[in-house]
C-alpha cells in the first residue's frame, strides 16, 4: 500500500461526502461564500442517486388556490404519523418555496402550465397539487443543474473516492481518510468541517429502488465512532417497484391518474383509503398491495399487482411519463400504453439516519450534544423531518433545502473556527480495514454474504414484521457478521479494485442492518412504515418518541428519551385516515 503521506495530504476548509442534491447544494453554498470546499464521492457526481428521483419537488407555490404553507406542514406531519419534529417541518415548508425559485433561476427546466407558471401535479398524501416537476426526470435535471453551478463556483471534486474513516477526537471532527478508487492509495483530507450526505441504504434489501451505490457508508462510519443512529426501524417501501427488479416507477404515474389493480381487475385501494385511493401515502399503498398479494389476489396468483396507465392515453404518457413507459418496456418488455405493468413494493427510502438538530449539526446523545464541525443532510440524515413515513416529493426538497441550510451554517463555522490538529496516526483505522480484506486467507466471499443479507432482510423485516421473524433475522445477522470477519478478496491490486470496494460496502451494510432490526423489535406498535402484525395499532402513550441506537461491545444499545417536538395546540396527534 502506498504510504507517502505528504503526497496524499489535502488541507481544505470544508469536506462534503456525497454528491447528490444535499451534498452539491451545501458545497455550492459554501463556495459562493468564498470558502474552499471539496466534494468526495464514490461515483461521478451526475451519477448520484438523486438523479433517479422522478416525480417532483414539493412546495406550496399556490398554483392551486386552496394550498398553503399551513396545509403543507399539516400533510407532512400527518404523513409522518406524528413522529416528525414539528419545528423542523415548519422551517422546511417555509424554505421550500425559496428553494424551488432558486432552482428556477439557476435554469432548471421545469414543466410549465399554459400561462407559464411552474407546473404542479398531485402526489400521495398531499392535499393539493404541489409537486413541481420536469416530466418524470425531475431529480436528473436538478442534479445536473447543481453540478453545473458547483463547477462555475470552483468546487473541488474528488470523484471515485471512497471514505474509509472519519477523523474525530474529543468530540471534534477533523477530516476524513478516503481511498482513491481509480489509482489506489489513501488520502487524508484535513478540514474544519465535514458534511455527511451519502444518501440512503436500500441495498440492504434484495428488492430495492436504490442504486448499487446506496450502501449507507456514512451510517457505518458514525457507528464505528461511537455515535448513534436515529429511527432506523422506519424503512419506506414504495408501492410501484418494477416487478422482480425493484426499479422505481415514479409516483408521478399515480399523480397523473394511473390505477393499481389486483387479479380481479379491481382498484382495490377503495378498501384501504377510500378518499385518496392510489394517492394515499406510500406506506398505506404498499401495505394494501402486500395484503392483496398475501391473500391470493396477486396477478396470476404471483407476488405482484398491476399499475394501469392505459386510460391516460399515449400523448399524456409520452409527455408526462416517458421514463415510466421506457423502464417498463426495457426491463419487462411491457408497453404501458397498451398493457398494465407488473409492480410490487420495493425498499425505497430511509426515514432514519444520522441524528442531527435543526441546524444540521450531528448530535451524539438524547440531550442534543453536538459533535463540533460535523454536519449531515439529505437521506443519510435524521432531523427528524419525515418521522415514520415520508411523503413523495418531500425528499428532493429535504435534500435541497437542508443542503442549503447546512452550507450556510458551515460557512459561518468556517469564519469563526480554525483547523484542529489531526488525530494521532490518522491512517491507522483505514489501513486496518484494507489490510484485513487484502490479506485474509480464509476465503469467505463477500458477494455470498451480501446476497444472504439482502434476501433475509427482504423476507423478515419488510412491509409486515413480526417478532419471531425478526429474532430469527438477528441470529442470521450475527452469523453473517462473524463470517464477514473471514472475508478475503481475490484482487490484490490498487487501480479500480472493485473487489475491495464492494467487500467494504458489505461490511457497512451488515453494520447498520442490525440497528434496523433491533429498533423494529423494540418498537411494539405500528406507526408509518413500521408495521408490527402483533401490534397493529399506533401507541402514542408509549411510543410517541424517537429511537437512538449505538453499537457497543455488549451489543446494540437503545435510548428512547429523545422526545419529538409536538405543538399540541396546532397539530396534535390524530387518527391517520385517507
Amino acid at each position: 500500500m502506498k504510504t507517502d503521506e505528504a503526497k496524499y495530504y489535502h488541507k481544505i476548509e470544508a469536506v462534503v461526502v456525497g454528491a447528490g442534491l444535499a451534498g452539491l447544494r451545501a458545497a455550492l453554498e459554501i463556495a459562493k461564500k468564498g470558502h474552499q470546499v471539496a466534494v468526495i464521492t464514490k461515483v461521478y457526481p451526475t451519477r448520484s442517486h438523486s438523479g433517479g428521483a422522478q416525480g417532483g419537488i414539493a412546495a406550496a407555490l399556490a398554483n392551486s388556490a386552496e394550498d398553503s404553507l399551513e396545509l403543507h406542514m399539516y400533510d407532512t406531519i400527518k404523513g409522518s404519523d406524528y413522529l416528525g419534529d414539528q419545528d423542523v417541518i415548519e422551517l422546511f415548508v417555509n424554505e421550500a418555496i425559496k428553494t424551488v425559485y432558486e432552482y428556477e433561476h439557476m435554469g432548471v427546466p421545469f414543466s410549465r402550465t399554459e400561462d407559464g407558471k411552474i407546473n404542479q401535479r398531485p402526489f400521495g398524501g398531499h392535499s393539493s397539487p404541489r409537486a413541481c416537476f420536469s416530466a418524470d426526470i425531475t431529480g436528473h435535471v436538478l442534479l445536473h443543474t447543481l453540478y453545473e453551478q458547483c463547477v462555475k463556483y470552483n468546487v473541488h471534486f474528488y470523484s471515485e473516492f471512497q471514505v474509509f474513516s472519519l477523523l474525530i477526537k474529543d468530540n471534534i471532527s477533523r477530516g476524513v481518510v478516503a481511498w482513491d478508487i481509480r489509482e489506489g492509495g489513501l488520502h487524508i483530507f484535513h478540514s474544519k468541517t465535514v458534511l455527511l450526505a451519502t444518501g440512503g441504504y436500500g441495498r440492504a434489501f434484495k428488492i430495492t429502488s436504490n442504486a448499487h451505490a446506496n450502501t449507507g457508508d456514512s451510517l457505518a462510519l458514525i457507528l464505528e465512532n461511537g455515535l448513534p443512529l436515529e429511527d432506523m426501524e422506519f424503512v419506506q417501501f414504495h408501492p410501484t417497484g418494477l416487478y422482480k427488479h425493484g426499479i422505481l416507477l415514479s409516483e408521478a404515474a399515480r399523480g397523473e391518474g394511473a390505477y393499481i389493480l389486483n387479479s380481479d381487475g379491481e382498484r382495490f385501494m377503495k378498501k384501504y383509503a377510500s378518499d385518496k385511493m392510489e394517492l394515499a401515502p406510500r406506506d398505506v399503498v404498499s401495505r394494501a398491495e402486500q395484503t392483496e398479494i398475501n391473500e391470493g389476489r396477486g396477478i396470476n396468483g404471483k407476488d405482484y399487482v398491476y399499475l394501469d396507465l392505459r386510460h391516460l392515453g399515449e400523448k399524456k404518457i409520452m409527455e408526462r411519463l416517458p421514463q415510466v413507459w421506457e423502464l417498463a418496456l426495457n426491463y419487462l418488455k411491457v408497453d404501458g400504453i397498451k398493457e398494465p405493468v407488473p409492480i410490487q413494493p420495493t425498499a425505497h427510502y430511509s426515514m432514519g439516519g444520522i441524528p442531527a438538530n435543526i441546524n444540521t449539526e450531528v448530535i451524539r446523545d438524547a440531550k442534543g450534544t453536538v459533535v463540533r464541525g460535523l454536519y449531515t443532510a439529505g437521506e443519510a440524515s435524521c432531523l427528524s423531518l419525515h418521522g415514520a413515513n415520508r411523503l413523495g416529493t418531500n425528499s428532493l426538497q429535504d435534500a435541497s433545502t437542508f443542503g442549503r441550510i447546512a452550507g450556510k451554517n458551515i460557512s459561518k463555522f468556517l469564519v469563526e473556527n480554525g483547523y484542529e490538529d489531526l488525530t494521532s496516526n490518522p491512517l491507522d483505522v483505514a489501513r486496518a480495514k484494507i489490510s484485513s480484506l487484502m490479506n485474509g486467507n480464509v476465503g469467505e466471499k463477500h458477494s455470498k454474504i451480501r446476497e444472504e443479507l439482502q434476501e433475509n432482510m427482504t423476507k423478515y423485516v419488510g412491509v409486515f414484521r413480526n417478532e419471531e421473524d425478526m429474532l430469527k433475522l438477528l441470529k442470521i445477522l450475527k452469523q453473517l457478521q462473524e463470517r464477514y470477519k473471514n472475508v478475503t478478496i481475490d484482487d490484490k491490486g490498487y487501480a479500480y479494485n472493485l473487489d475491495l470496494f464492494e467487500a467494504y460496502e458489505v461490511g457497512n451494510l451488515l453494520s447498520f442492518s442490525e440497528i434496523i432490526v433491533e429498533g423494529a423489535i423494540a418498537r411494539k406498535e405500528s406507526r408509518g412504515a413500521h408495521y408490527r402484525t402483533g401490534f397493529p395499532k399506533r401507541d402514542d402513550k408509549n411510543w410517541l418518541k424517537h429511537t437512538l441506537a449505538w453499537k457497543t461491545e455488549e451489543g446494540v444499545k437503545l435510548d428512547h428519551s429523545k422526545e419529538p417536538v409536538i405543538f399540541m395546540d396546532r397539530f396534535p396527534p390524530q387518527e391517520r385516515k385517507y
